[in-house]
């Protein structure tokens, strides 16, 4: 007789969670966005590409260090500013998602070898842009919408930076191996 123990039942119950996810939301919350503090605070959440990326910043924050913060802070900045003023990416929403699987495999390969740390950088910045990039184009350039934006990112950005210094090396490699399949996923959705 197998005995089941809660550790031999994470994973299961977590695909089961992102299938179940994936199922119910819509892969982002790109489209009009309102002009109120509340809607700013809103969209970050509302888009499981925009929640996970949050969490995957987070997450390699926590293990390499604050300074994975102002890569992606950067990002995120230069990706609003040229939404802001009208600048396109094309098939922006496909590289939305696959920017969450991206993190993931790289954080991966950075938990596993040292030599893909270098990569990490880059890649978390580049995901950012595009998602500051979206953010930009659906905002309604009112302050209190950015505020709310911002302050809403920063708790999800916080919450996981808490969780991942928490989280053992194996258990971090799982939540990068989630985001890398949670990411496809994503992508794969509107097919």
């Amino acid at each position: 007789m197998t005995r089941f123990t809660p550790r031999s039942l994470a994973l299961p119950a977590l695909a089961g969670l992102a299938m179940s996810l994936l199922s119910a939301l819509p892969a982002g919350a790109h489209g009009g966005a309102g002009a109120t503090a509340m809607a700013g605070a809103l969209h970050p959440l509302l888009g499981l590409d925009h929640l996970l990326l949050l969490v995957g910043v987070g997450l390699t924050a926590a293990r390499f260090g604050p300074q994975q913060l102002l890569l992606a802070l950067g990002g995120g900045l230069l990706g609003s500013l040229l939404g802001s003023f009208g600048g396109q990416l094309p098939a922006a929403e496909t590289l939305a998602a696959l920017a969450v699987s991206g993190l993931g495999v790289v954080l991966l390969l950075s938990l596993r070898r040292a030599t893909a740390q270098p990569l990490l950088g880059p890649v978390l910045a580049a995901g950012m842009a595009i998602h500051g990039l979206l953010h930009g184009q659906e905002s309604s350039g009112t302050p209190g919408w950015w505020v709310g934006a911002l302050l809403s990112s920063s708790l999800v950005v916080g919450a996981s930076l808490i969780a991942g210094r928490q989280l053992n090396p194996r258990l971090l490699q799982a939540a990068a191996a989630a985001l890398v399949l949670l990411g496809a996923g994503l992508c794969l959705a509107p097919l």
